[in-house]
């Protein structure tokens, strides 16, 4: 890979890597508010979201890690 294209991927997986997490958070914030309104399936599946987003962010925090190395 070129050292302009690492160093491009690193700034990406830095920016994907936060962005996931600021969805993973709203996400389950609202399967909570969902469950408490009585919308318990779309409750799930929003949580069910939010740790698929939590297991995405590994895979990149795990590419960005051996980056670094």
């Amino acid at each position: 890979m070129a050292d302009n294209d690492k160093a491009k991927l690193k700034t990406l997986l830095n920016y994907w890597i936060k962005h996931n997490e600021e969805h993973e958070q709203e996400f389950r914030e609202w399967a909570g508010k969902a469950g408490a309104s009585g919308a318990v399936e779309a409750g799930a599946h929003l949580l069910r979201a939010a740790q698929e987003m939590y297991q995405a962010t590994e895979f990149l925090s795990k590419a960005q890690k051996e980056l670094e190395e």
